[in-house]
């Protein structure tokens, strides 16, 4: 059996856990008049996911929580909903022009923090590349994660 203070992540990867949600929320504040949840989902329709099943499995989030998000961003004109043709239980999502606005306000406002923060390090270049890193290593989990395993009965 491990002690219990084995098992204890390396002090590096604490603080950058501390940085990282530090940062989320210094985002977030840029973010203006949405949540980190509502950009997500946002993101994740324009990046062409249509059905709230996909965006709750791409974001890795509960349908409930993802159907409260849609809820919440259709009512505010951010999110529009159709049907698709030749089924009537399934919903296509969209952005809205003013969801499309809105997100790009946000991403804008972001983005320039991002900026002004890893400016400060010294290492800018360094900062949004390893940021860059982590996120195409999230994807490629996700996509692991959506992949039919070969032990699965056919």
């Amino acid at each position: 059996m491990v002690p219990p203070a084995a098992r204890l992540p390396a002090p590096e990867a604490m603080r950058a856990v501390r940085a990282l949600t530090r940062l989320s929320r210094a985002l977030e504040r840029r973010a203006g008049e949405i949540s980190l949840a509502h950009y997500r989902v946002l993101m994740a329709v324009a990046q062409g996911d249509e059905r709230a099943s996909r965006v709750a499995e791409r974001l890795a989030l509960g349908k409930p929580a993802v159907s409260a998000s849609v809820e919440a961003l259709c009512a505010r004109g951010l999110l529009a909903r159709s049907g698709y043709a030749g089924d009537q239980r399934s919903i296509a999502l969209a952005l809205t022009p003013a969801g499309q606005d809105l997100l790009e306000e946000a991403e804008a406002a972001m983005s320039a923090e991002l900026e002004e923060l890893a400016e400060r390090t010294g290492r800018r270049g360094e900062i949004l590349e390893a940021l860059s890193l982590l996120g195409a290593a999230l994807e490629d989990r996700a996509a692991e994660r959506r992949r039919p395993s070969c032990d699965a009965p056919s």
